[in-house]
């Protein structure tokens, strides 16, 4: 919360969005629904830096050096980690989950995930045209969640 404190909170917001490249033409239709929600809903006075990294598993280091800036209000990461037919993805998922949660516990600062782990994916046009959508949808999930959780912290530092 420390960090929070220490920021202008009145006024602009600042997000940042880790976004894997595997699979980036899907994963990068959440990374634009997010910024034009967080635009939409700031009146375009927050900004958000977008980062890229080769997979999911690079997202919560990043985040946590992200987020000990404590030039960010929230940090968010978003993926797609398939199954492609071994238990791999088990093991990627739960990892990067379990260090997305510790990065906002050590940290203070909210990181959410947009983070996505189907089951049976297949690269078919009617499993990649849905997750295409599917990643708008959670975009904007994101950026709902961010501005909800920079008010809840708002709040907070006030009292």
């Amino acid at each position: 919360m420390n960090q929070i404190k220490n920021q202008t909170i009145e006024g602009s917001m600042s997000f940042a969005l880790i976004q894997a490249k595997w699979h980036g033409d899907i994963v990068g239709n959440c990374t634009k629904a997010f910024i034009d929600e967080i635009e939409k809903q700031t009146n375009g006075v927050s900004s958000v830096d977008v980062f890229d990294v080769p997979g999911a598993l690079e997202i919560p280091l990043l985040a946590k050096k992200l987020a000990e800036t404590g030039k960010y209000f929230a940090v968010v990461g978003t993926a797609l980690v398939v199954d492609g037919g071994i238990y791999r993805h088990d093991f990627v998922s739960q990892a990067v989950i379990d260090g997305v949660m510790q990065v906002q516990l050590d940290t203070g600062i909210p990181v959410l995930s947009a983070i996505l782990t189907p089951h049976h994916f297949h690269n078919s046009d009617e499993h990649h045209g849905f997750f295409l959508e599917h990643f708008k949808v959670k975009g904007r999930e994101a950026a709902d969640a961010c501005i909800a959780i920079t008010e809840l912290h708002r709040e907070l530092a006030s009292q």
